[in-house]
């Protein structure tokens, strides 16, 4: 499970509904393992302790269910005052030292410019509340808050701010954290949330260091992995009008759309390339492995359109993911059945092509003629593709080869 921030989430509990809806055989609450990096962290951990897609739904979307399972909005936008109120306590010797320098005749803005930038906070919010929260929720009878006490393999990785180097949390030597401050420490953004101290280090988003850290569960000898990624680079030379629950107006040149859907492309873009090279790689390093990944559509404006860190719509995308996920699923069905047919599983057709709900009131978007027309394409080419057994990597694991 990739990261993402917020919309991330979003995208991978729609996704994971979607898929377990149509896929006989697959209880993501009893796979053999599970690794999250960042927002990804959070639904890795709820699966691994028996928290199903449809549970995390009614508890992240849709705020229902049990006290101690719902998410309010609020749990991500707690201003982190503790923050503040440190580097406030820093000014006096921060100013002093920058008096001394002008006093001496030694001061230049850049160095003037560097003393005053560490007055700014690390994190704009605080991570503590969503940590207690999260406690408390993997604190429930037959859940657990101990990555050793779980009856499945979980791994949550984060980055030590001060190497670099990612820190498997859950893995030997790495399992005596708590699960839930592992989870925050995975999510902690820069500049969005401070730092998270353990063990007397600081650790910083798991994005940070890779995308998507496969390798933690393939070296264990899976033969079969999900892969689940939300962020994917724009592509608005063929963006789809196919918004559910949003506008269909086209975004226009990126570069006309101002600074932000830059920094989102480019973000986006960053994290997909290394994802790509890792994807390649597994293909090399463990080829008895069939790898599924699942991402939203290059030209999908409405996950674009949303931004890294939206949460307000949560319900429309959410709906909107499991609208899409089901419509991948059905243009990548003749290969996806052959894949999953090795590892006991299959597509169920009727379920996957009848109108489905994943929130009521927010219906399955109706497929267009041109959706009908893709479909049957795709699905004729990779029906041709399995007859004449092409060795292609991408037929054998099940990829859609657009």
């Amino acid at each position: 499970m990739a990261g993402g921030g917020p919309i991330g989430a979003i995208y991978e509990i729609g996704a994971l509904c979607a898929l377990e809806d149509a896929i006989t055989g697959l209880d993501f609450t009893a796979l053999g393992g599970y690794v999250g990096v960042s927002a990804g962290g959070f639904i890795a951990a709820s699966l691994a302790n028996g928290i199903s897609p449809n549970a995390l739904c009614a508890a992240f979307i849709e705020n229902v269910g049990g006290a101690d399972d719902a998410i309010a909005p609020g749990l991500f936008t707690r201003p982190a005052w503790g923050e503040y109120a440190h580097r406030l306590a820093m000014a006096p010797s921060v100013l002093a030292h920058a008096a001394g320098q002008v006093l001496s005749g030694h001061a230049t803005l850049p160095s003037l410019m560097a003393a005053a930038s560490r007055l700014l906070p690390t994190g704009v919010f605080d991570n503590r509340p969503l940590e207690a929260h999260l406690t408390q929720l993997f604190s429930q009878p037959g859940r657990s808050n101990d990555f050793r006490e779980l009856a499945r393999r979980l791994v949550i990785v984060a980055t030590d701010l001060d190497t670099g180097e990612a820190a498997p949390f859950g893995q030997p030597g790495w399992d005596d954290t708590p699960i839930a401050r592992a989870v925050i420490a995975s999510a902690a953004l820069p500049g969005l949330f401070p730092p998270v101290e353990i063990n007397g280090r600081s650790y910083v988003d798991g994005a940070l260091k890779k995308t998507m850290h496969a390798t933690v569960l393939l070296d264990e000898g899976l033969d079969l992995l999900f892969c689940l990624n939300p962020l994917v680079p724009f592509d608005s030379t063929r963006q789809a009008t196919r918004q559910h629950g949003g506008s269909d107006e086209a975004i226009p040149r990126l570069t006309d759309a101002g600074l932000p859907a830059l920094m989102s492309q480019t973000f986006r873009s960053l994290i997909h390339s290394r994802l790509e090279l890792g994807m390649k790689g597994y293909e090399t390093s463990h080829p008895e492995c069939d790898v599924l990944l699942f991402e939203p559509d290059h030209a999908d404006a409405a996950m674009f359109r949303a931004g890294t860190f939206s949460y307000a719509a949560r319900k429309q995308m959410a709906s909107h993911a499991f609208g899409q996920t089901r419509r991948m699923l059905r243009m990548r069905q003749a290969t996806l059945e052959a894949t999953l047919a090795r590892h006991g599983m299959s597509l169920n057709a009727q379920r996957l092509h009848e109108p489905r709900q994943l929130i009521a009131g927010l219906p399955d978007a109706p497929r267009s003629a041109a959706d009908s027309l893709m479909h049957r394409a795709h699905e004729a080419l990779d029906g041709l593709a399995l007859w004449l057994d092409t060795p292609a990597s991408h037929h054998r694991r099940g990829r859609s080869p657009s």
